[in-house]
């Protein structure tokens, strides 16, 4: 077998040395060969078409450890991965696409269209709650999880958003900010005890009684760009009557199940008039 350099190889597979040297560090594209007294790399012909695959799936912005899950997989099932994240990303541009215009208006001194904000009172209640810091992608996959653990046991009645789960961002969330986080899952009361003992990894609170001010996107699900004019009007709402909010934003969500469906609405808790 015929080996090349790591130069040679990087010129032929559209990736710098650089890029080899990283891709061999985190297992994603090892060499055929590396010297065991100058550590120097080297590639088999055959390793060309898996290193143009990376390049090309790095042009569209694939994190480096989709790739490696990617390359794992048979043909098939790695374009179907491939092709949940264009979806995806399409979704995200779309999302960019629309705050884009939401803020040339605004800086062209367009009025924002108004979303309906609402005010609602919410009485003391029992929660089951996780605390934690996580980046923007790592939230809903452990939303999921207490989804799961916890809808058999305290199943909240679709669509009443008094008893639905919700999310409170005590900090910024993103691929940069972590937080913290806060998940929250209200309990009867009467069986919080009871309930909580199984789930010993959460912590019971009790939230007093409140009211709290919240909208609704046109979307159910949508991306943190969009976001953008829905809590930009809320927060506005709430300052424009002199309302002050306490403690972070609140992303309540409405499962229903049997319609396989989860709305979204973005809230405040407020602290009472005059305070």
């Amino acid at each position: 077998m015929s080996l090349m350099g790591i130069g040679e190889f990087a010129e032929l597979s559209w990736l710098s040395p650089r890029a080899l040297r990283l891709y061999d560090e985190l297992g994603l594209l090892p060499p055929a060969r590396v010297d065991p007294d100058s550590g120097y790399r080297w590639y088999a012909p055959a390793q060309l078409e898996q290193a143009r695959l990376v390049s090309s799936l790095r042009q569209l912005d694939i994190p480096l450890a989709r790739i490696k899950v990617i390359l794992a997989l048979d043909a098939p099932a790695a374009a179907e991965r491939v092709a949940a994240w264009w979806a995806e990303a399409e979704d995200r541009h779309a999302g960019r696409r629309d705050l884009a215009g939401y803020l040339i208006d605004r800086l062209n001194g367009k009025e924002p269209v108004m979303y309906d904000v609402q005010v609602r009172d919410v009485p003391a209640r029992s929660l089951l709650s996780l605390l934690w810091r996580a980046h923007e992608d790592e939230v809903m996959a452990r939303v999921k999880d207490l989804m799961h653990r916890l809808h058999p046991v305290a199943a909240p009645p679709p669509g009443d958003p008094v008893s639905a789960p919700f999310v409170v961002y005590h900090g910024e969330v993103s691929q940069d900010s972590d937080g913290p986080v806060e998940v929250c899952w209200p309990v009867p009361s009467e069986q919080a005890a009871q309930i909580a003992a199984q789930f010993p990894d959460l912590a019971l609170r009790t939230e007093p009684a409140h009211q709290e001010a919240f909208a609704q996107p046109e979307q159910a699900l949508p991306g943190p760009a969009q976001l953008v004019p829905v809590l930009e009007g809320l927060f506005a709402w709430v300052a424009a009557r002199h309302r002050q909010p306490n403690g972070g934003l609140r992303q309540i969500m409405l499962f229903n199940l049997a319609e396989r469906r989860t709305d979204m609405e973005w809230a405040v808790a407020l602290r009472p008039a005059g305070k």
